[in-house]
């Protein structure tokens, strides 16, 4: 998570470096803070609290009409912005420490996709992947960007709205009357369709959580990046690590889950600590 804070004085950002020297293996645990410095806000605060008003649950959305209605209007919106967003400094550097042969794997909490942009190749995204769409009736997936045109051809009077960013291609559309907006079903067999990640309340797929977990086995050390780890399906990740007492360093500004398991802890943004991989 970002927020405003006390940099970490030069020997923290030191040890990092030697902390990355030294193992060659690292399993990468990355979080928000990873993108805010690409234009995508974080959830939580320094203190690891809600920002805003917590996400849609995956049980409101599958429920609800009106809840899909809202999140899809609100969607449409924040996607103009989300869509377009770039790598930083914090994913290139990542990036080349995968180039340099550092990398065991990068396990992302973001949906973003904005790894994968910077280069990165061995990346499993926890939380799935916010360019995809899937039917929840016949499992199709279609590009977020084809959707979102056939969402504007359907609901045009939305386009003229604006509104500031929040996390994950939302935006803060308040004050609305959703009731109108016409919601895409599949065209394939009428389903419902949903973002292809994982929403709060429903589980990560077990053979993502297999795949990461094999890695971590072949780990000398793990590194946190921008997360606070406040979600159980990364802290998870974390725990295990501990367990078998392989060093773990995190990068984050403010108080993270983990504290008191860490070896090094660099308070400061992402993309200053890790600078020195793109030196």
């Amino acid at each position: 998570m970002e927020a405003r804070h006390t940099k970490s004085p030069p020997m923290n950002r030191s040890a990092l470096q030697d902390f990355v020297d030294c193992h060659p293996r690292l399993f990468v645990l990355t979080g928000a803070g990873c993108s805010t410095n690409s234009g995508i806000p974080d959830y939580r605060d320094s203190h690891g609290n809600w920002k805003r008003t917590p996400p849609v649950t995956y049980q409101a959305f599958m429920g609800e009409e009106a809840t899909r209605q809202r999140y899809w209007a609100r969607s449409l919106v924040g996607w103009r912005r989300f869509g377009r967003a770039q790598p930083n400094d914090a994913h290139r550097a990542l990036a080349r420490l995968e180039a340099n042969g550092q990398c065991e794997l990068l396990l992302t909490q973001n949906v973003d996709r904005l790894h994968q942009a910077a280069g990165s190749r061995q990346v499993i995204d926890l939380h799935g992947r916010l360019d995809l769409v899937r039917c929840m009736g016949c499992g199709a997936k279609i590009p977020r960007q084809e959707f979102q045109h056939e969402m504007e051809r359907l609901n045009a009077d939305w386009l003229a709205l604006d509104a500031a960013d929040a996390p994950d291609g939302d935006a803060d559309l308040e004050a609305e009357d959703f009731s109108s907006f016409v919601v895409p079903s599949c065209a394939a067999c009428g389903g419902l369709l949903k973002p292809d990640v994982v929403f709060f309340g429903e589980n990560v797929p077990r053979d993502v959580v297999g795949a990461a977990h094999d890695r971590l086995e072949h780990s000398d050390a793990m590194l946190i990046v921008g997360s606070s780890l406040m979600v159980y399906s990364g802290f998870r990740f974390v725990r295990a690590a501990a367990q078998r007492q392989i060093p773990i360093a995190a990068i984050n500004l403010g108080r993270t889950r983990a504290d008191d398991l860490l070896t090094l802890k660099v308070e400061d943004r992402c993309e200053a600590a890790l600078g020195f991989l793109l030196e």
